[in-house]
């Protein structure tokens, strides 16, 4: 007889987030099975052979370790019951654009994003609190007992005061550590192979900041530590006697085997062949080197053209390369000849054998790209100051050109001010791209005594998404003055429009009641399921008669995989029960809420079992249920 031990359904699954935790641990046990125990538990004592085979019990060893680190990646992982809604009215062109502003708690919107964004974003740009102990720092306990957060008067007209880290608390950067962790943790996960992010940050926390990426993204996969001069007036502030006049943008690919920066575009029209070499297009370049004979003697030799024979003595500061790798260039003929010994030999050098770009310099320099330019759009847009220290667009849309091409999507989920999303829209404005954002911003409440509440903004969101309201309006205004007759006609007025846009969503508490259902912590797994069933069978008969039927589809959709630019279809073939398609572009399913699935439908699905199809549980009766899933296996879902 077998004894396999049982697996037991928990109902909440479905109605959260997905799971990393559970898939890193199916992943390790498909790749080293015998690290589990018979009843398919890890046994830990296994594991750490494989990772310590002496069993060495020593405790000092090169490891970056601070408080809740653990728990912080616990966090990370863990899914959450939350959902994201519409919010149409504060959207904007919804169906022009796939842009994205979330309002909500990042932490909890990145777990809902990583299963259906999951390997899409190319590249992430964050402007994170620098941690000075005058910010503040998110706290993770966002769940549903947290009434500050989740009761919606509160956030959407109030905002949420989020927790600040004072810098006389003992733990003052493990706080700033174990909130940033958590959640590079899971956005590495929304980030392709080739994809990259870049993080502003200032000399606070610049060097855990490092380690820390070390370690969520790989040492080897470290690109650059961008200095950016941010302010060109002396700070008299300073308590050293040095003013600080520039901040740090870290950079890190989330793959090593791919060249992250662009660079600058290489000057084509300097090349040219004027002597037919097969080898195409070429430049001379300079072969003086750049040490005194006392320090490389090996460079230091007078250079004889094998043809005519005329010496050129060598130059004061040597040659760049030894007499081994200039004979291999004079035999491969990539030497220029002077006529007369009293010229310099220069070295042939072909584009087709070069990058198509130069490498970007670390030092970010510019008129445009200092802190007070920031500061200005702001007051351009707003005529006032309603936001400080915001980063000007100018410098994000640098870095995105550097990574990101037509198409691609970008995230930012420490929005702000929201420059990222101006950026974006100003560099596709300008090369004709169709790249997508996705903004992520706490209703985090303004100061009351701030220029922003009293211009009638209570929650940094609502600046981040009127600032890109406010660029849309002005570009569209723009076009409108330029090209009247194209907004004449509709087919023209809906091509100058492409990408003009954006759809907000917030999150809130799921619509599914199981979520608050509290286990009894006395009661076994298998008897706190039973309980769960029931808690839900009474719960969720009230759902049927009171949810909103958009919100519901799109908290199925998104903890079904779906990205948040799905459409629906109504599918008129059916007559007993409403039944759309919906589709994000990559994937589709058949859903249907209502709250009983005709006789006539299930026939229909009986025969029809190439289509996915998704229904709420409690439309189905035991043998409607256990037909749909007879005949369509994993394609049917109740849920």
């Amino acid at each position: 007889m077998s004894h396999t031990k049982e697996t037991i359904e928990n109902p909440l699954e479905k109605v959260q987030s997905h799971d990393w935790n559970k898939e890193r641990l199916q992943q390790l046990k498909q790749l080293m099975p015998d690290l589990f125990t018979n009843e398919g538990e890890l046994n830990l004592n296994e594991l750490k052979k494989v990772v310590d085979p002496k069993s060495v019990s020593e405790t000092e060893r090169y490891e970056f370790r601070w408080f809740g680190k653990s728990k912080a990646k616990r966090e990370g992982f863990t899914p959450t019951n939350a959902t994201l809604v519409y919010d149409e009215e504060r959207s904007v062109n919804p169906n022009n654009s796939d842009n994205l502003i979330i309002e909500g708690e990042n932490l909890q919107v990145l777990k809902l994003l990583s299963n259906s964004y999951r390997e899409q974003v190319k590249c992430i740009y964050i402007d994170p609190p620098y941690n000075t102990g005058n910010d503040f720092v998110y706290s993770d306990n966002f769940n549903q007992d947290r009434k500050e957060y989740w009761e919606e008067a509160e956030m959407t007209e109030n905002g949420f005061k989020v927790d600040t880290n004072s810098e006389t608390d003992g733990r003052f950067h493990s706080n700033w550590l174990n909130m940033m962790y958590s959640r590079l943790l899971i956005a590495r996960q929304l980030l392709r192979e080739d994809g990259v992010i870049f993080i502003s940050i200032d000399d606070n926390e610049v060097h855990h900041l490092r380690k820390l990426c070390d370690e969520v993204f790989g040492e080897e996969n470290f690109v650059a530590e961008f200095i950016w001069k941010s302010r060109q007036n002396k700070d008299n502030r300073t308590t050293t006697g040095v003013s600080i006049d520039h901040e740090y943008i870290i950079c890190y690919s989330k793959s090593p085997n791919n060249r992250a920066i662009k660079g600058s575009e290489r000057k084509i029209k300097q090349y040219s062949n004027p002597d037919n070499d097969e080898r195409g297009l070429w430049v001379s370049a300079n072969m003086v080197g750049l040490k005194p004979e006392t320090e490389r003697p090996n460079l230091h030799y007078d250079l004889k053209n094998p043809e005519t024979n005329i010496i050129y003595q060598k130059p004061m500061m040597g040659w760049r390369y030894n007499q081994k790798t200039m004979s291999e260039l004079i035999q491969d003929k990539r030497i220029i000849w002077p006529e007369s010994n009293d010229g310099r030999p220069r070295r042939k050098v072909f584009l087709d054998e070069l990058n198509e770009a130069l490498p970007g310099y670390s030092s970010i320099v510019g008129k445009e790209v200092y802190t007070r330019n920031g500061t200005k759009e702001i007051e351009n847009l707003f005529e006032s100051r309603i936001f400080d220290f915001p980063k000007p667009s100018v410098l994000i849309k640098n870095l995105i050109a550097q990574v990101a091409e037509a198409n691609d999507i970008i995230l930012d989920f420490f929005a702000g001010s929201g420059p990222t999303g101006q950026a974006i829209t100003k560099l596709n404005q300008e090369d004709g791209g169709n790249r997508k954002y996705i903004l992520i911003q706490l209703p985090e409440t303004t100061d009351e005594k701030s220029e922003a509440y009293k211009a009638g903004y209570k929650k940094i969101s609502d600046i981040t998404i009127e600032r890109n309201k406010r660029v849309l309006d002005n570009i569209i205004a723009e076009k409108k003055k330029e090209t009247p007759d194209l907004f004449t006609k509709e087919e023209t007025k809906k091509e100058q429009l492409k990408g003009l846009g954006f759809k907000v969503f917030r999150l809130v508490k799921s619509n599914f009641p199981r979520v608050e259902y509290a286990p009894d912590p006395e009661k076994s797994d298998e008897e706190n399921v039973v309980l769960l069933k029931k808690y839900i069978a009474e719960k969720e008969a009230q759902l049927v008669s009171a949810f909103n039927r958009e919100e519901l589809i799109t908290e199925i959709l998104i903890k079904n995989g779906f990205r948040l630019n799905y459409t629906l279809e109504k599918q008129e073939q059916f007559k007993q029960n409403e039944i759309f398609l919906a589709s994000d572009g990559e994937k589709q399913t058949l859903i249907c809420l209502d709250v009983s699935l005709a006789e006539e439908t299930v026939a229909y699905f009986k025969s029809h079992t190439d289509q996915k199809l998704i229904v709420l549980e409690r439309a189905l009766d035991t043998t409607k249920k256990w037909n749909l899933k007879h005949y369509m296996g994993d394609r049917f879902n109740a849920f």
